[in-house]
């Protein structure tokens, strides 16, 4: 039963900082255009027009 004692704030810190690092991710824009970045790797870098 003493485990009780340390696992609960144990994962009252993880809750803390795992809604931290949500809140951290919003603040700094990481959600803001989630297509982008799974479109990039269909497409290639270079533009085909522009060939050497």
């Amino acid at each position: 039963m003493s485990i009780i004692y340390v696992l609960i704030p144990i994962a009252i810190l993880f809750v803390c900082f795992a809604v931290a690092a949500f809140f951290w991710a919003v603040r700094s824009r990481q959600y803001d255009d989630l297509d982008r970045e799974g479109y990039s790797i269909l497409f290639d870098e270079k533009d085909p027009k522009n060939k050497p």
